[in-house]
C-alpha cells in the first residue's frame, strides 16, 4: 500500500512545495485510477490528500492554478455553448462493410501511391461523442466537441470534469501547442446502474450509453457532468506546433506517456490480411466490452503516406471504418405515411409496433421512395426486418412474406399532395414525387425548420412546435420573416412567458452573424449539404458572387459535380429565391465570409497557387485540396495575382505565360517538400 498521507505545513514557501507534492501525487494516482485501472490507494486515502490539497490553496489562494486537481469542477453554469473554429478540420470517416469492399479501398489508395509499401494501424471505433482537446504549454485550456468537424461547442469545463482527461501533462520536448482528439464513451455498467436508480426514482430511462454521454457533456451545468462516470480514449493528434511522431502508432505511444487512456487493444498490421484478423477479433470481443464500439477503424500508419494520400471532401483517403454487421428485429408495419419535405419531396415513412433495434425503441423507419416499396414489395400490415447500421433513422429490408395472413394491402403514391391538395408529379429519370406548388405550406413549415435547425443557423430555443405555430398564425412566411418578429408577438403566443419570448428573440438576433456556410446550408438548396456549403462559402466569399455563378464555373469546382451545380444555378435564378436572400441581406444576415483561424493563419494564406503539366505523385484534384487546405487558393489560370505556379511535364500556355509574367515556378518534388513543412506548422493528423 503506497503511503496516502502528507505533512502540510501554512508558510507560504513551505506551502508552496507542498502544494506541489500534492499535485503531483494526486495526478499520480489519478493516472493509475482513470487511465490504467490499477488503482494503489483506497479512495479514503485518495480523498485525504485532495483535502489537504484544498486547505492548503484556501490558506494560500495565489498557489491555485487551473490545471489543480481541486479544479476540475469550477465556474458558474452557462447560458449557452459559445461556437469554436477547429484550427484544422475533425474528419469524417468512409466505411466499409465486408472483406470485399475493404480491399477495394486498398487497392484505390495504392493506385494514387505506386510503389510504396503500407503499414495499417488498427484500432477500435468508438460509439461516443468525439471531442478536440487543446494544451498550451502542458496546461488544458480548452475542449470542444466535434459539432459539424469545422466548427464545435466550447464544453471547457464540462471535459474538466472527467477524470481520464489530464489537466496538465509534462516532459521532455512537448508542444507549446497542441490538439489531441478523442472519444467521451459512459461505460456500461455504469451506464445499467444509473438507468436503474432513475427507474427507481420514477425518472425516464436514457435510452442507449452513446446518447447519454453526449447529454452529459453538453450539461449546462458541470457539476451534472461531474456527476456521470465518464471516460476518454484518445485515438489522434489533431494539430501540433512543435516536433511530433511521424507515425500514427509512434503519436499514440507517446501520448500514452503523457497520461492520455490508449486503447492497449490498438494493433499494428503489416498487410491488409491482419488488419481484417483484427477485425474478427474486435467482433468476437465486442460484447465483452464496457464501453460502445461499431466497427473498428483502420488506418495507414505513416502521416508522410497520409499526406500523399490526402483527402476527398471530408474524408481522408488514409483511413477507414470497417464497421460491425447490423443489428436487425422483426416487427409489424402498422401504416405508412407520407410527409413532404423542404424541396417538395413526398417521402414515405413506415410507423411501426415498437420495437428493440441495437437498444434504441424504434416506431419508425424509412421507406425512400415509391421504387422502394414496390421492388420490395413491402405492404401496409406486413411483418418486416427492420434495420439500424449507424442511420439516425431505420430502415425496412423487406417483408416476412411467410407471415402474411392475406390481410395486408399494398400502398400508392397519393396524386395530390397530403398538405395543400395541389396535384403530385414525378419528373422523368427521378425516383421521387414532388408537390410543385411553390405556396405548399408543408414546404414553407420544412424549409424554416431546416434554417432554425441547429447544423444551419442554429437558432437555439425556435424549435418545430414553435415554427409550426408561427405560421399558423401568420406571424411568419419564409425565414427571413424571423428576423422581424418582437417579444411582444411571441409573448402573445400559446405556451410562451416573456421570458422565453426575450430568449428566442435573442437566438433569433444571434444567427445572424453564423458564417457564410451556415447561410448558404440553411437556405435549403436541393443537394447541399454542410460540406458543399462550406465548399461554395469558401470559394466565393460572398453571397452575390455565389449567385452570379455560371453553371460552368459551379461544376468546375472539385468535389460539386454537374447535379450539384445546376441545381445552385437554378436556385439563384429563382425570383422567389432572390427575393428571400434580399430580406436575408436587408434583415443583417451575414453575406460574406469571414474565416477566423483559432490558431492563426494557415501557412499558405492568401497564395494562389496554379497546378500545370502532368503530376507524378498526387493527382490534380489531390494537389488542389492540399493547397486549399494550407489556406491558399488553387488558380484556375495564371494571374498577375498567382504568386506560384507549379509545373510538371507537359506543361503549356500557363507555364509559358508565368515565365512572361515571371512568376515564381517549382516542380513536383519542391512542392511535396514545401507542402510536408507546411503541414508541420499546423499539425499531422486530420481525423
Amino acid at each position: 500500500m503506497v503511503e496516502a498521507r502528507v505533512e502540510v505545513t501554512t508558510s507560504p514557501e513551505e506551502a508552496s512545495q507542498q502544494v506541489a507534492r500534492l499535485r503531483d501525487l494526486i495526478r499520480r494516482h489519478d493516472h493509475l485510477y482513470y487511465v490504467l485501472d490499477s488503482p494503489e490507494i483506497s479512495d479514503g486515502e485518495y480523498d485525504g490528500l485532495l483535502r489537504e490539497l484544498r486547505r492548503l490553496e484556501e490558506l494560500h489562494p495565489t498557489l491555485i492554478t487551473p490545471d489543480s486537481p481541486t479544479q476540475r469542477v469550477s465556474g458558474e453554469p452557462s447560458e449557452r455553448f459559445q461556437t469554436v473554429r477547429h484550427p484544422v478540420p475533425l474528419l469524417s470517416l468512409g466505411n466499409v462493410f465486408n472483406d470485399e469492399e475493404l480491399e477495394a479501398w486498398e487497392r484505390r489508395a495504392m493506385n494514387l501511391i505506386p510503389g510504396e509499401a503500407i503499414d495499417y494501424y488498427c484500432e477500435l471505433k468508438y460509439d461516443g461523442l468525439a471531442v478536440a482537446l487543446t494544451y498550451e504549454n502542458g496546461v488544458l485550456v480548452r475542449g470542444a466537441t466535434r459539432g459539424t468537424g469545422v466548427e464545435g461547442e466550447d464544453v471547457t469545463a464540462n471535459l474538466r470534469t472527467v477524470r481520464s482527461i489530464p489537466l496538465s501533462v509534462s516532459g521532455p520536448n512537448i508542444p507549446a501547442r497542441f490538439e489531441v482528439r478523442g472519444e467521451i464513451l459512459f461505460p456500461i455498467d455504469k451506464f445499467g446502474e444509473l438507468n436503474r436508480e432513475r427507474e427507481e426514482r420514477g425518472e425516464r430511462i436514457y435510452a442507449n450509453p452513446r446518447n447519454t454521454a453526449a447529454g452529459s457533456v453538453r450539461q449546462l451545468d458541470p457539476q451534472i457532468t461531474a456527476a456521470r462516470p465518464l471516460e476518454l480514449f484518445v485515438y489522434s493528434l489533431g494539430w501540433a506546433e512543435g516536433d511530433v511522431p511521424e507515425t500514427q502508432s509512434a503519436t499514440l505511444e507517446w501520448l500514452g506517456g503523457l497520461g492520455f487512456k490508449v486503447n492497449a487493444g490498438n494493433r499494428k498490421a503489416a498487410t491488409l490480411a491482419e488488419a481484417m484478423r483484427f477485425y474478427q477479433d474486435a467482433l468476437e470481443q465486442r460484447e465483452s466490452l464496457n464501453y460502445g464500439t461499431d466497427g473498428v477503424v483502420i488506418k495507414v500508419d505513416s502521416f508522410r503516406i497520409q499526406r500523399l494520400l490526402g483527402v476527398v471532401g471530408r474524408e481522408p483517403r488514409w483511413a477507414i471504418a470497417y464497421k460491425y454487421p447490423a443489428e436487425q428485429a422483426t416487427t409489424r408495419l402498422v401504416r405508412i405515411g407520407v410527409n413532404v419535405g423542404r424541396t417538395g419531396a413526398l417521402n414515405p415513412y413506415a410507423e411501426l409496433e415498437p420495437v428493440q433495434v441495437s437498444g434504441v425503441t424504434v416506431k419508425m423507419a424509412t421507406l425512400h421512395n415509391e421504387d422502394y416499396i414496390r421492388e420490395r414489395d413491402i405492404r401496409i400490415g406486413d411483418v418486416v426486418t427492420v434495420e439500424r447500421a449507424g442511420e439516425v433513422i431505420p430502415k425496412i429490408l423487406g417483408p416476412v412474406v411467410e407471415a402474411r395472413t392475406g390481410s395486408e394491402t399494398e400502398f400508392t403514391m397519393p396524386p395530390t399532395c397530403p398538405e395543400c391538395s395541389e396535384p403530385v408529379v414525378r419528373r422523368e429519370g427521378e425516383a421521387i414525387h414532388r408537390c410543385i406548388n411553390p405556396a405548399c405550406p408543408a414546404q414553407a413549415y420544412e424549409l424554416i425548420r431546416h434554417y432554425v435547425s441547429r447544423p444551419a443557423m442554429d437558432i437555439d430555443g425556435v424549435g418545430e412546435s414553435l415554427v409550426k405555430q408561427f405560421l399558423e398564425v401568420g406571424l411568419i412566411h419564409d425565414s427571413a420573416d424571423l428576423y422581424t418578429l418582437t417579444v411582444e408577438q411571441l409573448a402573445d403566443l400559446e405556451r410562451m412567458a416573456e421570458k422565453s419570448a426575450q430568449n428566442a428573440i435573442d437566438a433569433i438576433a444571434l444567427s445572424k452573424e453564423r458564417p457564410l456556410a451556415n447561410v448558404i446550408f440553411a437556405l435549403g438548396i436541393r443537394h447541399v449539404g454542410a460540406e458543399t456549403a462550406r465548399i461554395l462559402a469558401e470559394r466565393y466569399g460572398d453571397m452575390d458572387a455565389l449567385a452570379a455563378a455560371t453553371e460552368e464555373q459551379l461544376s468546375d469546382i472539385y468535389t460539386i459535380g454537374s447535379i450539384v451545380a445546376d441545381s445552385v444555378y437554378t436556385w439563384f435564378r429563382d425570383e422567389e429565391n432572390l427575393r428571400l436572400i434580399a430580406k436575408l441581406h436587408d434583415a443583417g444576415v451575414r453575406m460574406r465570409e469571414e474565416i477566423v483561424r483559432a490558431a492563426g493563419d494557415l501557412p499558405w494564406n492568401g497564395q494562389e497557387i496554379v497546378l500545370t503539366g502532368r503530376l507524378a505523385e498526387l493527382s490534380r484534384p489531390q494537389a488542389e485540396e492540399i493547397v486549399r487546405s494550407l489556406g491558399g487558393k488553387a488558380g484556375r489560370s495564371v494571374t498577375k495575382n498567382t504568386t506560384l505556379v507549379v509545373a510538371g511535364p507537359e506543361a503549356g500556355s500557363k507555364l509559358e505565360k508565368a515565365q512572361r509574367l515571371e512568376t515564381p515556378i517549382i516542380d513536383e518534388d519542391e512542392f511535396l517538400r514545401r507542402v510536408d513543412e507546411a503541414h508541420r506548422q499546423v499539425g499531422i493528423n486530420l481525423q
